[in-house]
């Protein structure tokens, strides 16, 4: 009976966050094909398309063998954000099978099920959050994963904006009008809960083991928002509504970006500060993940935005980013698989 316990232990302590694996893989597979490297892309695609059933089917399990666990998380302030990454992973799939060529159908069902699974998460999360007793301080609970909100938002916006040309009317226009609703809530999502964290960050004590790869979230949201935006921008003739709008969504797409870019020095020169003074020995953490996804989002980002708005100048700079979430993929990756052979050999001692 020990062994059988300690065996589902993984399971039971299964991160919330582990969809980020997809959301991050995604992204860049759908920066890949921007940059004309279509072998990558496709990798890419594979990967997800084999992590993304299998997380589904853990995570049910793990709802069906450990519910107080998956609850207890669901009402936890840390980890609470990370359920969001199966919304973010959910669409980013289904846009990177769109830009990939796959005819709409399988996005189409992946969009149904990254709304549904955004309407049921986002307010569950809320209400837990919101009505529980035992509440930490602002520097405990709040991190850059409570942005995962935004990008889960955004990365509806996403699929929305890519799917409308692929579709008649009305149905455009009404894909149209969701992505440009997601992309207007998901700002206002970034405001009130980047508010929260640059107050945590320079009012709060914080500390070289505080700065988890989590932050880069500030910069991956901003990026996604940009990619939102760049994507209205371009199907603005299948949506007459849009066309009124042109100058506040090209400015609002701008300043997204403009945001983003502000991050990276900061960024860097905490990343800075925390090898002086004694970087932990790394180990992988699903947190990983989520400084994989802004590199690769930032890159398509810069990308998307410097056609739509002929910045070509830009273009060099979207693809030095791509060549930094290529390399930050693969250390996770080789990270990631380590860190499952080690638990393999966990569950063969405890069998023995």
């Amino acid at each position: 009976m020990p062994a059988a316990s300690e065996a589902s232990a993984p399971l039971a302590g299964l991160s919330p966050a582990n969809f980020a694996i997809v959301m991050a893989t995604g992204m860049l597979g759908v920066a890949a094909h921007q940059q004309g490297h279509p072998a990558i892309a496709r990798s890419m695609l594979v990967v997800c398309a084999v992590s993304w059933p299998l997380l589904a089917v853990l995570f049910l399990a793990r709802l069906a063998r450990h519910r107080d666990r998956m609850l207890a998380d669901l009402c936890d302030h840390q980890r609470a954000p990370g359920f969001l990454t199966a919304v973010a992973g959910t669409c980013v799939l289904g846009s990177l099978l769109l830009v990939l060529g796959f005819p709409t159908g399988p996005s189409m069902v992946l969009g149904a099920i990254g709304a549904t699974l955004w309407l049921v998460l986002t307010y569950a999360i809320l209400m837990a959050l919101t009505v529980g007793r035992n509440k930490p301080l602002l520097a405990g609970g709040i991190s850059g994963a409570w942005l995962l909100t935004v990008v889960a938002t955004q990365s509806m916006a996403v699929l929305a904006a890519l799917l409308a040309p692929h579709t008649a009317q009305p149905a455009r226009l009404a894909l149209n009008f969701g992505a440009l609703a997601a992309w207007l809530c998901g700002g206002m999502l970034y405001v009130w809960v980047i508010s929260l964290i640059f107050y945590r960050l320079a009012f709060f004590g914080f500390a070289p083991q505080d700065l988890t790869p989590t932050y880069w979230i500030n910069m991956g949201a901003m990026a996604i928002s940009a990619l939102a935006g760049g994507l209205l921008v371009d199907d603005a003739a299948g949506a007459p509504f849009l066309q009124g709008l042109l100058p506040f969504v090209k400015g609002g797409t701008v300043l997204y970006w403009a945001v983003g870019t502000w991050w990276i020095p900061l960024l860097l020169a905490l990343i800075a500060w925390r090898l002086r003074h004694g970087p932990d020995p790394w180990r992988y953490d699903v947190a990983y993940w989520g400084a994989v996804f802004p590199l690769g989002m930032y890159s398509a980002a810069t990308y998307q935005m410097s056609l739509v708005l002929d910045l070509p100048f830009l273009l060099p700079l979207a693809r030095g980013f791509f060549w930094l979430a290529v390399a930050a993929w693969v250390l996770t990756a080789v990270g990631l698989a380590r860190h499952l052979m080690r638990v393999r050999e966990g569950r063969r001692e405890a069998a023995a």
